[in-house]
């Protein structure tokens, strides 16, 4: 009655439920990607967002994640090119066995390291200064402290906290840049009586310190870039973002999109941590 071919029809039938159904995939997946970028303080891209859905037990596709997300308006953060504030010291001399430190081999999880770096960020009462300690393995920040001023004192509270933790085992090789900071007296007395030992970056060779400028990145990318009306509120949210997200949340590409944590598990029991 209609002129339709019976064949055509039932082909056209079985493409549209196909279509339907696929629609209603994408919703479901849309909704889990709006969740997990949430999660992440809008800072995953299609990348980290693929790894996460997968990590909820789907197989999906880096394309359609990136479809879903551009569909719908969803983007993560992109980085920006930032000046340091680690000044050197020019009076200081490089001191004896200050050498660079074998950074491949402590990434590769042969050698025990921890590296040590300090930013800033604005606040409305004025300068809000982090120091972190990052382990060269496994990417988590085993101590850090937070301070009005840069200075040997932040540093040494950085130190502070990753001993009190056992982070920060005897022995340890403790890199950092050539600042002021890490080549004062009290941080190397510190280092002394910890038992850990310094290694400093040559001058102008920043790759040597590439995780913790990496690590600062990510900060300045996700967080940094807000403005916090005074130094309380910014240290409550740096201490969240390292304590909480990073170091237990947040994939890192470098330890094949692992947590921090999940890293320093794997590495206690041997097994690589890059797939």
């Amino acid at each position: 009655m209609l002129g339709v071919d019976r064949k055509r029809f039932h082909r056209w039938r079985r493409d549209h439920r196909e279509f339907e159904g696929r629609a209603a995939a994408d919703e479901c997946l849309a909704a889990l990607i709006t969740r997990i970028h949430a999660e992440s303080g809008g800072a995953y891209g299609a990348v980290r967002v693929t790894v996460a859905v997968r990590r909820e037990g789907l197989v999906v596709n880096r394309k359609r994640v990136a479809r879903i997300m551009r569909e719908r308006g969803i983007q993560g953060v992109t980085r920006r090119r930032r000046r340091s504030l680690t000044r050197p010291d020019g009076k200081a001399g490089s001191g004896p066995g200050l050498a660079a430190p074998p950074v491949r081999r402590m990434r590769a999880g042969r050698a025990a390291g921890r590296g040590h770096h300090l930013m800033g960020v604005p606040t409305g009462e004025g300068w809000v200064y982090l120091a972190v300690l990052l382990d060269l393995c496994t990417r988590e920040v085993v101590g850090w402290a937070t301070a009005a001023r840069q200075d040997a004192a932040l540093v040494i509270a950085a130190l502070g906290t990753a001993l009190r933790t056992g982070h920060l085992a005897e022995g340890a090789t403790v890199h950092t840049d050539r600042g002021a900071q890490y080549t004062s007296g009290a941080y190397r007395r510190e280092l002394a009586r910890m038992g850990a030992r310094q290694s400093l970056s040559r001058s102008g060779s920043c790759l040597e310190n590439a995780p913790a400028e990496s690590f600062f990145a990510s900060l300045r990318t996700e967080i940094g870039r807000r403005f916090w009306t005074t130094r309380r509120v910014a240290v409550d949210a740096i201490d969240r973002w390292v304590g909480v997200f990073y170091n237990t949340r947040r994939l890192h590409s470098a330890i094949g999109y692992r947590t921090p944590a999940e890293a320093r598990l794997q590495h206690r029991h041997g097994l690589p941590l890059v797939a």
